[in-house]
């Protein structure tokens, strides 16, 4: 099952693709759907068919926004790192998040960073969770990029101020159901930056997969329907090139997953 945020000329609203079309769910989005319905039922739902659909930013308003880093073997080799006991993690906000086709805009001069990634949607409220739970409350996985600005990112040893810009992290285009897709049998992360691909890995390499990760979070801090958590970028990073390349204005960085969709961001520097 596909789902998405989807504008449309009366506004947005939750759809699901059926017989390809865009059936409306009602909520306005899917943060809110998900919140009141749980995802196994939401095909059970669906109402008026959208003819003029266009999906947007799937998850508008998640409660928590969860990343992992270094959690691709290569990526972690090419960081000079060994590979991790326990996940790497950082956390973003909901104003990060961005549209699939959106531009991200930022102030010129920023050392910019591409980071193709698997997101997890969170379907369940996990607190606790083992891994067989954690598996059950998966909604469904989407495409992000976690776009990171370098020269922010190592001022100091914590990563947050270069990884939580606003509208710098494009989501989407649509979730898929677990029925759908298994990132443990191997999904392809791919960026391209320009036409030209900087990265490609599979999700078979991910040191945590995805229930090791919501089960991990969970012992910490609860999940709801709704959260995402970001699950790590292969190599080939810009930041870990020699010499290192960073996004330039007009760049369009290209984000795919085969089974979920891409997108397709362009970079804007302004003043």
């Amino acid at each position: 099952m596909r789902l998405a945020t989807v504008a449309h000329a009366a506004g947005t609203s939750a759809a699901v693709l059926h017989e390809g079309t865009w059936r409306a769910l009602p909520a306005a989005d899917l943060s809110a759907l998900l919140a009141a319905v749980p995802p196994r039922q939401t095909a059970e739902q669906a109402g008026a068919v959208l003819g003029d659909a266009v999906p947007v930013l799937p998850l508008p308003a998640p409660g928590k926004v969860i990343c992992c880093g270094l959690n691709y073997a290569d990526h972690i080799r090419e960081t000079g790192r060994e590979l991790p006991r326990y996940p790497t993690l950082f956390p973003k906000y909901a104003d990060t998040l961005t549209g699939p086709e959106a531009d991200i805009v930022l102030p010129r001069g920023l050392q910019v960073d591409w980071e193709a990634e698997l997101a997890v949607v969170v379907g369940a409220t996990l607190r606790h969770a083992d891994r067989a739970t954690a598996l059950a409350g998966i909604a469904g996985y989407t495409v992000a990029n976690d776009v990171s600005v370098r020269d922010w990112q190592y001022r100091t040893l914590e990563w947050f101020q270069g990884k939580a810009w606003d509208a710098s992290t494009p989501v989407g285009p649509v979730v898929v159901t677990p029925d759908e897709i298994d990132p443990t049998a191997g999904l392809e992360v791919i960026c391209r930056v320009n036409g030209e691909e900087v990265q490609r890995d599979t999700t078979k390499t991910l040191v945590f997969d995805s229930a090791d990760l919501l089960a991990y979070i969970s012992a910490f801090t609860v999940l709801r329907p709704g959260d995402l958590v970001l699950t790590g970028t292969p190599g080939g990073v810009g930041v870990a090139r020699d010499p290192k390349r960073f996004l330039a204005d007009g760049d369009v960085v290209e984000t795919e997953i085969p089974g979920i969709g891409t997108l397709r961001n362009t970079v804007r520097f302004t003043d």
